[in-house]
């Protein structure tokens, strides 16, 4: 394994105004309309991917957030060779995705939640020797890592079922098998929790933040499930409309963009009238939770410990998914 001291000075992924538009056909309704659209197609350009600029350095964990159609997918297909960009720039370990190199698809790895790699009709096991064909792996290193794997992600009943017999979650579970067994320094995840249950998501963050620490691998992780953001990446990049809108350290995240805090009151007298000290977004029998500007919080506390007859009182920073809304509901940053 590399040293932490030995790293190379240059990003391990770096994009310098990369943009993607498709030429997307669109005619109106009808049967004149589809006529003419056969001699005459029409079509409008969409950006998907705007000049968007970041670089990631090696052994980063980075959560790359937005809303559908932001754009998200469209970049981790540029940087894993699979779009090729209409302008910008993008290289991965030095590499310049859209050749293609040999050497480096056996460095990274794309792994997408609502795809499948697979092959449709045989075990996960036949997929994962011809895996180890396609990128040449020695026996030995092969078998070691597969079947640790295995063990970690509890699917050793199912990797001798066909494909196709498998529940989403499960195929979710041994398409990271088959992605890894090359041991990629970068990987890029797409909705890698997609389909899995509770318990699911979190050993798949487990195995995430374990494989990062033990090969130093670059991670660029989307999700929905902000669970997985949260307990894996110390920086976000947001993005929407093909453009970001924010780069830098997730807690730095809701000190931008939210401009209130939540302060849960338990009170003794069972009162639950506190508007005249914030808005009330939930009331219970005994405690209510006061949403209150961020400039006031310290006043409004002092205030109600003043006031009212409080068992308990916590200030909390809003939900990082409220967060993430306020920052996708503005165009400029």
């Amino acid at each position: 394994m590399r040293g932490r001291y030995n790293r190379p000075a240059m990003p391990a992924v770096r994009v310098h105004e990369l943009t993607k538009t498709f030429d997307v056909p669109e005619r109106e309704a009808g049967l004149r309309a589809a006529t003419v659209s056969l001699f005459r197609r029409k079509t409008r350009e969409v950006r998907a991917v705007d000049h968007i600029s970041f670089e990631i350095e090696p052994g980063e964990v980075v959560g790359f957030l937005g809303p559908n159609g932001a754009g998200k997918t469209t970049t981790l297909k540029m940087l894993s060779g699979l779009l090729y960009a209409s302008s910008g720039e993008a290289t991965v370990l030095n590499h310049m995705p859209s050749k293609r190199e040999r050497d480096y698809l056996r460095r990274i790895t794309l792994v997408m939640g609502n795809r499948n790699q697979l092959q449709w009709d045989l075990p996960a096991l036949d997929s994962f020797e011809l895996n180890r064909a396609i990128y040449r792996i020695p026996r030995a290193d092969f078998l070691g890592l597969r079947d640790e794997l295995i063990d970690l992600l509890d699917v050793g009943d199912l990797v001798r079922k066909p494909v196709r017999n498998l529940s989403l979650g499960e195929r979710m579970k041994v398409e990271i098998v088959g992605s890894l067994l090359h041991r990629p320094t970068v990987l890029f995840l797409d909705e890698p929790t997609i389909g899995l249950d509770v318990t699911m998501q979190k050993r798949i963050r487990s195995f995430v933040a374990s494989y990062n620490e033990r090969y130093e691998a670059t991670v660029l992780l989307t999700s929905h499930y902000m669970a997985d953001v949260e307990a894996l990446c110390k920086r976000v990049i947001v993005i929407h409309h093909g453009r970001i809108l924010f780069d830098g350290q997730l807690a730095r995240l809701g000190d931008r963009f939210a401009a209130w805090k939540t302060i849960a009151v338990e009170l003794e007298d069972g009162v639950t009238d506190l508007s005249r000290y914030g808005e009330v977004v939930e009331r219970e029998p005994g405690r209510v939770t006061l949403r209150v500007p961020r400039t006031d919080t310290a006043r409004v506390t002092a205030r109600l410990l003043a006031e009212q007859d409080v068992q308990d009182l916590t200030v909390e920073d809003p939900p990082i998914e409220d967060v993430i809304e306020m920052v996708f509901s503005q165009e400029h940053v």
